[in-house]
Formats: structure tokens, C-alpha cells, sequence
């Protein structure tokens, strides 16, 4: 009896470890900790790499990603190491049997194991009943109280690969995103270019003076004043986002406008290069995967109730939102030329507009980075669904929903992809410049640091003179006073440098 029983026990495939052979044990533990050494070791050259080049906006990407990971292994390791005890809360089986996401088979169940019709529990899948708890001790406990498990081993065990995969999806397609819109924005590298040669060449050209119609920016931007201007504007904003999007005269007239706010002593301000830093700076916050991204989460799973077809309405979420920021970036820059157009006829020189915080919502251009993190992630949790629960339970399984629905929230995916790349991530980097402030990536890795340095030594100097009170003397008080005035300079020394064109930008 003893024999057959550990054969069934061995032939069911659930041995024990005291009785799983050696080797096995050995070659499973090697292979894993092998690929996480591996892993590790990869991300911390590839760390190196992004140091040795000054690459610090996206070596903090890169420490972001390993937060990210490190929780998803916190959050595997609590899944694990608490499965028993959320196998032994017991649930009236009542309760089961509302917002399912698969309809539940109406069948007597002497055993009350119906429930297990859901993904997150045992269940039918194609005809076919699972008993996912195996009928062990936990399960029993619940059983023989009338009651259910909240929740069985393989759905605990599914649940974090389902996260795992979500993480490591949205970090893939948020890096796709900043890739394929960093190839668009560096396109306007000859541009760039082009109009430092010709300040070289040129010089100081003597000033003439050019109708506003005569622009460029202003024909392309400014359709006439009248009754349905506002609503052609908009509408013009919502067509140009698919085409054309940022052209040279919108790039050479927003990037005049940026120099002669915030750095007008230097003409000759690589514009493109301070835009690329910061939005390599910008896509820390694009790749971390926030709290309330984790609510959203939450809700999505809560709201995938049988019937419902939920993925495949809020898919259209992140569409809606996306036309509707590069509706409102096109829209920014047309408010531009119609400041311009509306206030003058004739124009002497280069045409200079004016950035304002006043043409953004509610006065924030941060807004939109947050909206694009929220969009972004959104998309990969429906692709990240989708590939879950294709390959743990087949394409016809219950909760994949009918092809009428799969099909249109795929399509919806890649176009969210594409145009966020090529289109809406390329007028975030350029037109979010138009704000009233310009960004810290202005200022080299160098200067950040020694003006950084600076104040804290200037705070740190005010303290300690506040502290010590009347028992520092006057002397001291002089050479204090002195050190700080030293370190005033230096800063303001540092960041004349950067606006004559001596510093230079990364």
C-alpha cells in the first residue's frame, strides 16, 4: 500500500522536496540563479556604459527599472510565502458566485468547489474541470467547514506572473516609445544645424521688415479671425497631429522663441540637444510604474466581469486621451502664430513668440507628461493582458471575449503605439518647452552639480551663522560672509559661461 501510494503520489507530480532527487533540486536552483546573475550583471554594465557617457537621465531610468523589479520580486516573495495562509480564509460559497469573469456552468457541486470556475480559481475551461487546490490540507480546511478558499494555489501562482508580465511590459513599450520618438526627434538634427550655419555665416544681418503673412509660421498656423476661427483652429489641430506634425518653421520659430526667454545672450544655444536631455530626463517618470498606476490595476481587474466586454471599452481610454493631448500640443502651437498675427501686421526681423504656461491646462505643461505615463501604461496592460491569458489558457478561453472584441482593442493597441511614438511623445518633447520656466537640463551635469553645491553651501553657512549666534566673532563672521559671497559668484560665473556659449551643452 505504502508502494502504490508514493508511486500515485510521484506519477501525480506531487513530490515533496525530501523526496525530489538531488540533482534536480541542484540543476533547478543553478539555472535560476545563473539567469538572475546574468540579468543583474547586464543591467549594472549597462549602468556603467550610460555613466562612462554622461548619460545620467537615463542611468536614473535604469535605477528606476531596477526599483520596479525589485519590487516584483518583494511582491512574488509575499504571494508565496503567504499562499497557506490565503488558502485558509474561507469565503461563504454564496459569494462566488457574483462577477465572474467567465459564466459559471449552473452544476451541484457536493463538495463546494463550484466557485472554481473563474480564473482566479479552479473552474470549466473548454469543457474540462480543474481542481486547482489538488485537495490539500488548506483546501480541506475550508471544505470541511461548508466554505471555499478565497483564492487557490495556480491563481495565487497566475496572479504574480500576470504582474511580473504587466511590469515588464509597460518598461518594454515605454522604452519602444522614448526609442522610436528619440529616432523622430533627432530627424530635426539637421535643422539644428542648418540654422547655426546660417547664424555663423550671416552674422548680425540687418534687420527687415516682413508682413505677418509673408511667415511661414504664420501661413501654416494662423486661419483668419471670424466667427468659426476657434473651431477651425481646433479642428486643424486634431487633422495636423497625423501629419507634419512639427515642420521646420514651427521648430525654428518655438526654438527662437525659447532663447530669446530664457537664454538670449546666446544665439548660438543648441537647442536640440537641451530638448533631447530632457526628454531622457523626462523618461524616468515614463518608465517607473507609480502607486496610483497599481489603483488602475486594481479597478481593471475588479471591473472584468462576464458580459461587461470592460478590456474592450477602456481601451479606448488611452486612444481618446492621446488625440486629445496632441490635439491640444498642435493647438499651442497655432495659439502662438495667433498671438503673434493678432497683435501686428507687419513684422521687423525674426519672428520671436512668446512661451507662456497660460496655453497649457491649468497652467501646467507636466500635465501631459503624466498623462502620456498614464496612456502608455494603460496600452501595455492590454497588450500584457491579452498575451497572459493567451498563453496560460488558450485563445478560446472564456475570458479572452469574442474575436469582435479582441481584434478592434489589438488594432487600437498598435495605434496608440505608433502615434504616441512618431507623433504625440515628438510634440511633448518640443512644444512643453513653450512653458514659462525652462527645465535643470539646460544646465550641464557640471554646472547643475557646482550650483547645487552652491546653494547648499550657502544654506548651510546662513545656518551655522544663525546657530552660533553672538558667540562667533566679527572676524568670522567677515571671512563667512566673504566664503559665501566667493560662491555667489562662482555660481553666477558658471551659468554667464552657459549663456555666452562657453560651456556648452551635453
Amino acid at each position: 500500500m505504502a508502494e502504490g501510494g508514493g508511486a500515485g503520489e510521484a506519477a501525480s507530480g506531487d513530490m515533496k522536496l525530501e523526496f525530489t532527487p538531488t540533482w534536480i533540486v541542484a540543476s533547478v536552483c543553478f539555472i535560476i540563479i545563473f539567469v538572475s546573475l546574468f540579468v543583474e550583471r547586464l543591467l549594472h554594465r549597462l549602468g556603467k556604459v550610460l555613466k562612462r557617457k554622461n548619460q545620467k537621465p537615463l542611468f536614473d531610468a535604469l535605477q528606476k527599472v531596477k526599483e520596479e523589479l525589485m519590487l516584483l520580486g518583494f511582491i512574488s516573495l509575499l504571494l508565496t510565502v503567504l499562499q497557506g495562509a490565503i488558502q485558509k480564509i474561507c469565503i461563504p460559497q454564496g459569494w462566488t458566485h457574483h462577477m465572474l469573469p467567465c459564466k459559471r456552468e449552473d452544476s451541484t457541486d457536493n463538495h463546494g468547489t463550484s466557485h472554481f470556475q473563474s480564473v482566479f480559481s479552479a473552474g470549466i475551461y473548454g469543457g474540462h474541470r480543474r481542481l486547482l487546490s489538488g485537495g490539500g490540507s488548506e483546501a480541506s480546511h475550508c471544505l470541511n467547514k461548508g466554505k471555499v478558499p478565497l483564492l487557490s494555489l495556480e491563481a495565487i501562482h497566475q496572479l504574480h506572473i500576470f504582474i511580473f508580465v504587466l511590469a515588464v511590459t509597460h518598461v518594454a513599450f515605454s522604452a519602444l516609445t522614448m526609442l522610436l520618438g528619440g529616432a523622430k526627434i533627432r530627424q530635426w538634427k539637421q535643422w539644428e544645424e542648418s540654422i547655426q550655419q546660417e547664424t555663423k555665416e550671416n552674422g548680425v544681418a540687418p534687420k527687415r521688415v516682413r508682413h505677418v503673412n509673408q511667415i511661414q509660421f504664420i501661413r501654416d498656423r494662423f486661419k483668419g479671425i471670424g466667427a468659426n476661427s476657434v473651431i477651425m483652429s481646433w479642428l486643424h489641430s486634431f487633422v495636423k497631429q497625423f501629419y507634419g506634425s512639427v515642420t521646420k518653421s514651427d521648430y525654428t520659430t518655438m526654438r527662437l522663441g525659447f532663447i530669446m526667454t530664457h537664454c538670449k545672450a546666446n544665439p548660438k544655444f543648441d537647442f536640440h540637444k537641451y530638448m533631447i536631455r530632457a526628454l531622457e530626463a523626462d523618461f524616468k517618470k515614463v518608465v517607473g510604474i507609480s502607486w496610483y498606476l497599481w489603483v488602475f490595476v486594481f479597478i481593471f481587474l475588479l471591473l472584468n466581469v462576464n458580459g461587461w466586454h470592460t478590456y474592450f471599452w477602456i481601451s479606448f481610454i488611452p486612444l481618446i486621451l492621446l488625440l486629445a493631448i496632441g490635439t491640444k500640443l498642435e493647438h499651442v502651437i497655432t495659439q502662438l502664430a495667433h498671438e503673434v498675427a493678432e497683435k501686428h501686421s507687419a513684422i521687423e526681423g525674426d519672428l520671436v513668440v512668446k512661451p507662456s504656461d497660460d496655453h497649457f491646462w491649468f497652467h501646467q505643461p507636466r500635465i501631459v507628461l503624466y498623462l502620456i505615463h498614464f496612456i502608455l501604461f494603460q496600452n501595455a496592460f492590454e497588450i500584457a493582458f491579452f498575451f497572459w491569458i493567451f498563453t496560460t489558457y488558450g485563445f478560446n478561453s472564456c475570458i479572452m471575449d469574442r474575436v469582435s472584441f479582441i481584434v478592434p482593442r489589438l488594432v487600437i493597441g498598435v495605434i496608440i503605439q505608433l502615434l504616441c511614438s512618431y507623433s504625440t511623445l515628438p510634440l511633448y518633447a518640443i512644444v512643453t518647452q513653450m512653458g514659462s520656466y525652462f527645465k535643470r537640463a539646460i544646465f550641464d551635469e557640471h554646472v547643475q552639480e557646482g550650483l547645487l553645491g552652491w546653494a547648499q553651501n550657502v544654506k548651510r553657512h546662513k545656518g551655522g551663522k544663525a546657530g552660533n549666534g553672538l558667540a562667533k566673532t566679527n572676524k568670522n563672521e567677515n571671512e563667512s560672509l566673504r566664503q559665501v559671497e566667493m560662491e555667489r559668484l562662482d555660481g553666477q560665473r558658471a551659468v554667464y559661461n552657459l549663456e555666452e556659449g562657453r560651456a556648452g551643452v551635453n
